[in-house]
């Protein structure tokens, strides 16, 4: 989903043929892997323990 509303950010960027419009994926991508991904890593981590650090090796964050 993050995947997905960061390329429409990008796609919006594109379409406004600007370039302060491209700040918005570059900010999307910091804000969401800040204030979302890594709480919810957190959370997974506490809760699957070593299973959850296991498969973080093997499986990258955002694809």
């Amino acid at each position: 989903m993050y995947v997905g509303m960061c390329f429409l950010l990008l796609a919006w960027a594109v379409y406004l043929s600007a370039l302060l419009p491209f700040a918005g994926p570059v900010v999307f991508v910091l804000y969401i892997t800040r204030f979302q991904i890594k709480p919810e890593e957190l959370a997974l981590r506490r809760l699957f323990g070593e299973q959850y650090t296991q498969y973080t090796a093997q499986v990258r964050r955002w694809l």
